[in-house]
């Protein structure tokens, strides 16, 4: 997908603001009021007004016309996007303040437009400001829609049901002729995944039991995911299915010697990894995950990944780059969500965009690191499978995908190569499923660490 043609204005209008440059910065204007229009996440993040001035007055006029030269002549929405995140690669803050709020002036009045498009940038551009604001505490957080948004999301896209059929099928096939199975859920929330495989695993044969650990990484979760194992437990017991749900709390690796491994149960981890619809973790969370499966040697692990963020890619990527690969993959999941949809429900896609897309969008720049230093450390934390290798996907896998998505309008389909099963809208992968086991189990559950095969 080219980024130019993506984010640009309709009939090649070249963006000629409704304000010059000069009005702009030499306007007495209140920083907080031009984050209005949903910017309003922002409110009394910096309790010093000092921390939010832009540029001294008298640097704005000294560099207004090399500003001007720049932004003026012929320059596209992707022009802007990409040249705000060049500035902040460079650590040049004033400059992509200037822009995105620039870019701001432009799109305010595109949030609530015709073009998805248009309200993507937007979205973009409230991440660069957020990004400027590097020491902001305050950050948006979903409403009471996400709900009824994971719903649409759910009918309307095979993105989630992708995610959880394979990584559901993965575990059938690795439990066969097993009658007590212990999941490890690196990301439980509401555990919509859980009711389809509990459902089949209470029509085998044999009486199976099956115990689900939940991770916490907060305590604020605790409640909500209570709430979850009360659900699924009502469920069990509905369907005649011996159930146990728990929860642990992971900061560290050592906590993960707290989760208790009965004898003769088959151990499986379940890693649902920044889907569109999960919150966003972070790489030290992630790293602390992995490195706690490795002394507790599951059978095999599940992993389904956003791509954007997938454990194969080249994990010293600069900003830059990444910023210019977020806007070509959220341009693709927005354009594939619009396929879904009919004429007279543009609310619906705008429900799941403003709860889904707005802040994946947000916090994918917010922990992306700029920065040398920051980029060696993303760099050290990249071999995360150490320990493990990938096996190939079943056929019946396979198939079950390649039907799933047979069922949903568009360009959806399903790419299997190199052990890793890919649902793709047209030419861009959305979200990756990936089985792996252990290079070497023992009876102690001890791994010797070796770095995986690419």
């Amino acid at each position: 997908m080219d980024v130019e043609n993506t984010f640009s204005f309709e009939n090649n209008v070249s963006i000629h603001p409704y304000y010059s440059i000069q009005e702009f910065v030499s306007s007495h204007f209140n920083f907080e009021d031009l984050l209005q229009m949903d910017f309003n996440f922002l409110e009394n993040s910096c309790a010093d007004p000092q921390e939010i001035m832009l540029i001294p007055s008298q640097e704005l006029k000294e560099n207004l016309k090399g500003i001007q030269d720049e932004l003026m002549e012929d320059s596209s929405l992707s022009d802007l996007l990409l040249m705000a995140a060049e500035a902040i690669e460079a650590g040049n803050i004033h400059f992509a303040s200037l822009i995105a709020m620039r870019l701001k002036n432009i799109l305010s009045d595109q949030e609530n437009g015709e073009n998805p498009l248009d309200r993507l940038a937007f979205y973009f551009t409230q991440a660069l400001l957020y990004k400027c604001l590097s020491n902001s505490s305050v950050f948006p957080t979903q409403t009471y829609n996400t709900i009824s948004a994971f719903q649409l999301l759910q009918d309307l896209s095979p993105y989630v049901k992708f995610a959880h059929f394979t990584a559901n099928q993965a575990i059938l096939e690795a439990t066969e002729g097993t009658k007590k199975i212990h999941v490890i859920d690196f990301d439980v929330m509401e555990g919509i995944q859980w009711p389809s495989l509990m459902v089949e695993l209470a029509a085998r044969a044999d009486a199976t039991c099956l115990r689900i650990t939940a991770i916490l990484v907060d305590k604020q979760s605790f409640g909500n995911i209570q709430k979850t194992g009360f659900r699924l437990q009502e469920l069990a017991d509905s369907i005649r299915l011996s159930f146990f749900f728990d929860q642990i709390l992971i900061t560290n690796e050592e906590d993960f010697e707290g989760i208790q491994i009965q004898e003769g149960h088959t151990l499986i981890a379940n890693c649902m990894m920044n889907q569109l619809h999960m919150p966003q973790r972070g790489l030290s969370i992630v790293k602390t995950f992995l490195n706690g499966l490795r002394k507790l040697s599951p059978k095999v692990v599940i992993l389904v990944e956003e791509e954007l963020f997938n454990m194969s890619k080249d994990q010293s990527m600069s900003f830059v780059e990444f910023f210019s690969d977020a806007l070509e993959h959220y341009a693709a999941i927005s354009d594939s969500l619009i396929s879904g949809f009919s004429k007279g429900c543009e609310l619906a896609l705008r429900v799941i965009e403003k709860e889904f897309l707005r802040l994946r969008i947000l916090e994918s720049l917010k922990q992306f690191p700029c920065g040398i230093e920051k980029k060696n450390q993303l760099g050290e934390n990249c071999l995360f499978m150490n320990g493990f290798r990938p096996i190939p996907m079943s056929s019946c896998n396979v198939t079950q995908a390649k039907h799933l998505v047979s069922l949903f309008n568009g360009g959806y389909w399903v790419q299997n190569a190199k052990c890793r099963l890919e649902l793709c809208w047209k030419s861009r992968p959305l979200t990756i499923a990936s089985i792996w086991v252990p290079t070497i189990r023992s009876n102690s559950r001890e791994i010797i660490s070796v770095r995986s095969p690419s």
